[in-house]
């Protein structure tokens, strides 16, 4: 219908309309231009240094498929991507047990609500690498917070090194990341409850419904969008850690705690493989646009649910 009205509207109303058109691309032009520059074109060098044997130094030169075929047989590259879903799963649970409830806490206007919500978001606002400075020092075993304390308040009768081996390591990186991700992830679903009609909630009330089943059937349902959101940002940056294992564990207790990124970065920066690096990226890359497709999918919007 739109388009039979402008090929029937006076000259001077479609001149408008096209006066109109052209200032609407003026205005998504430098997104555009930020989205070629910035993704597009250094996605397509990406591509094409993965199909070559590129040293830092020296000639390169084309390989095909050469570099994905030897990722094939690169195990360390299969453990480090096993460990960074086995990470992912856990992280992502954790940050959501935790920011749901913080969330629900500061949904509604109560005495210091405001000082509450900026005490949990505060965290998100420090850099991944200066928190992980700052908890590598926390979790230092002789100058640090945590072992130190606990020795001098007698819960411990030695000092003992989190760092030392793999579990304790581990789930230090998990509190760091969750007190470090948490109050983001907060914020996001504090505004999806924000959306949801109060009418509803008030209805179900005199209906009878109680508290879990006013959530079950009413705040889920409705916060499928913004739950999709906060999934896909917490998978998304949970695949691609690696600031706060290069930092604090330097990828030990022996090499246990080697992220996929970690191992782009030791192969692109380390051993100066940058199109064998440049074909991770790309692996890991289809493994990220996977999962959100798979995300969202199972996250969609039901069928006559507005």
């Amino acid at each position: 219908m739109t388009s039979i009205a402008a090929t029937t509207a006076p000259p001077r109303a479609r001149k408008v309309a096209g006066r109109r058109q052209w200032i609407g691309l003026l205005y998504v032009a430098p997104a555009v231009a930020l989205v070629v520059v910035f993704f597009l074109i250094p996605l397509g060098m990406t591509a094409w240094m993965s199909l070559h044997n590129w040293p830092l130094m020296g000639e390169h030169f084309y390989i095909g498929l050469g570099n994905y075929v030897a990722i094939l047989r690169d195990t360390r590259f299969w453990n480090a991507l096993r460990f960074t879903a086995y990470y992912t799963v856990i992280v992502t649970i954790a940050i959501f047990v935790v920011a749901f409830p913080l969330a629900l806490f500061v949904e509604r206007p109560r005495p210091l609500t405001n000082l509450y919500r900026t005490m949990f978001f505060m965290p998100a606002v420090v850099g991944f690498a200066s928190a992980s400075l700052l908890w590598s020092w926390l979790l230092n075993v002789d100058s640090g917070l945590f072992s130190p304390a606990a020795y001098d308040l007698g819960l411990i009768d030695r000092k003992f090194n989190l760092l030392a081996t793999f579990q304790p390591a581990f789930w230090s990186i998990i509190a760091m990341v969750v007190w470090k991700v948490a109050g983001f992830t907060m914020i996001i679903l504090m505004a999806g409850l924000q959306s949801i009609p109060q009418d509803l909630q008030e209805a179900a009330v005199i209906d009878g419904a109680g508290p879990f089943a006013r959530f079950r059937a009413i705040t889920l349902p409705l916060m499928r969008r913004t739950l999709a959101l906060a999934l896909i940002l917490s998978v998304a940056g949970s695949i691609l850690a690696f600031d706060q294992f290069y930092i604090i564990l330097r990828g030990g207790p022996r090499n246990q705690t080697l992220t996929a990124v970690y191992w782009i970065f030791n192969q692109s920066f380390v051993s100066f493989k940058l199109g064998y690096g440049a074909a991770l990226s790309m692996v890991l890359l289809v493994v990220l646009v996977a999962l959100s497709l798979v995300q969202l999918w199972l996250l969609r919007k039901p069928e006559g649910l507005d």
